[in-house]
């Protein structure tokens, strides 16, 4: 008989860690915007394969259809989506509020977003984008940025237990990306504990300049957290007291009915 599940994560020296699974899922992972075509040297760089191995990956990914090969070059296929619609499909509150984040949009104006966090990065999994657009990427669901330096990463970092929050505090690189940005780690911890203790989380062009956002936290009707949602707006058209006293009820609000009506 198998053991029975634990709640305790696997660690890669564990035995019923499988690498070959957590390599295969490295070499998809090694795609992304700025690597969408890659020959098999590029994808052994990127993952720290050596060729041998890379190839082997990248061909039975290419035989069950995750992987489609164009002469030296390797690129995703379609059937990758089929994993990340597992996710929503398995997470139906997403359609719930998807319908409240375009009720924002409509209300407001400006885009809103749910986020996850997924390690050190805030996931977006649902979106209502505004007409104008903010940021020099595009963002939609799928979108990945740095949980530090978002609305929604903080808010969703500020729920974390303290040990996990330390954790995190003590492996995060923090980067420059403008002027604002947070880079001294002690100046974040005591950020994410004011954030922890008002309940919401307002980035001032943190990330990108002219990109002003504020986020709450997002929770079911037995107190799950499914993530955070926020509203992003521009700086030099909506002003912080504006973010802070008129935005701020709204989403309140909207979480509140999430809270109500998701269980």
């Amino acid at each position: 008989m198998n053991a029975p599940l634990q709640d305790d994560t696997l660690t890669a020296d564990d035995r019923d860690f499988v690498t070959a699974l957590a390599s295969g899922l490295e070499v998809i992972l090694a795609f992304d915007a700025a690597n969408p075509r890659m020959t098999l040297s590029e994808v052994a760089a990127r993952t720290g394969m050596n060729r041998a191995r890379a190839r082997r990956f990248l061909l039975t990914l290419h035989a069950l259809g995750y992987v489609r090969k164009e002469q030296r070059h390797f690129t995703l296929a379609p059937k990758v989506l089929q994993l990340g619609y597992s996710f929503l499909s398995a997470n139906n509150y997403r359609s719930v509020i998807q319908q409240y984040l375009e009720d924002i949009t409509h209300e407001s104006g400006e885009s809103s977003s749910l986020g996850v966090l997924d390690g050190d990065e805030v996931i977006y999994v649902a979106r209502s984008a505004a007409k104008h657009r903010l940021m020099a990427i595009s963002l939609s669901v799928g979108t990945r940025l740095p949980a530090a330096y978002t609305s929604m990463g903080r808010m969703l970092l500020a729920q974390l237990p303290d040990d996990e929050l330390e954790a995190y505090l003590a492996r995060v690189t923090l980067e420059r990306h403008t002027d604002k940005s947070i880079v001294d780690r002690a100046q974040l911890r005591n950020c994410l504990l004011k954030v922890r203790q008002q309940g919401y989380c307002i980035v001032d062009q943190e990330l990108d300049s002219g990109l002003r956002s504020l986020a709450v936290p997002a929770f079911d009707a037995n107190d799950r957290l499914l993530g955070a949602i926020n509203i992003s707006t521009n700086a030099s058209r909506i002003d912080f007291e504006t973010l802070r006293d008129t935005f701020l009820p709204l989403l309140q609000d909207k979480a509140r009915l999430i809270r109500a009506n998701v269980s």
